[in-house]
């Protein structure tokens, strides 16, 4: 018997994502900490076809270069039309910032509201 949501997020990690730009940083020998904070992520339930609304912290320290803002806007809005399960769209974030910036450590964490009654936290983490 099949269940539901069998091969439904087969596909997330060669999910072709719009590229996140980075500029280079001027104080790549400095131990700091960037925090990006997006309170409008929005994407598709897979299962259900509905919107999920989410808070999404990025925190990472920069090696060599930083993350463009608004190159990383565009990507996130990307996911609009995304059907993602809340595991796969934070890791799948981890990945592609860790991909375009090289960071020396990264955390994503989504804060999704509520639906049903629970409210979903994920986090994944990247140490170099």
């Amino acid at each position: 018997m099949k269940k539901s949501y069998e091969g439904l997020q087969s596909h997330i990690r060669k999910l072709k994502t719009p590229k996140i730009a980075v500029w280079r940083n001027q104080y790549p020998d400095r131990d700091y900490t960037v925090e990006l904070n997006i309170p409008e992520f929005t994407c598709i339930c897979p299962k259900t076809g509905l919107p999920d609304f989410a808070t999404i912290e990025l925190s990472y320290g920069p090696d060599k270069t930083c993350i463009e803002l608004k190159s990383f806007k565009y990507y996130l809005l990307f996911y609009r039309q995304v059907g993602i399960f809340h595991e796969h769209f934070v890791n799948k974030i981890l990945d592609d910032v860790v991909a375009a910036c090289h960071p020396r450590w990264a955390e994503v964490k989504a804060m999704v509201n509520s639906r049903g009654g629970i409210q979903t936290t994920v986090s994944a983490e990247y140490r170099k």
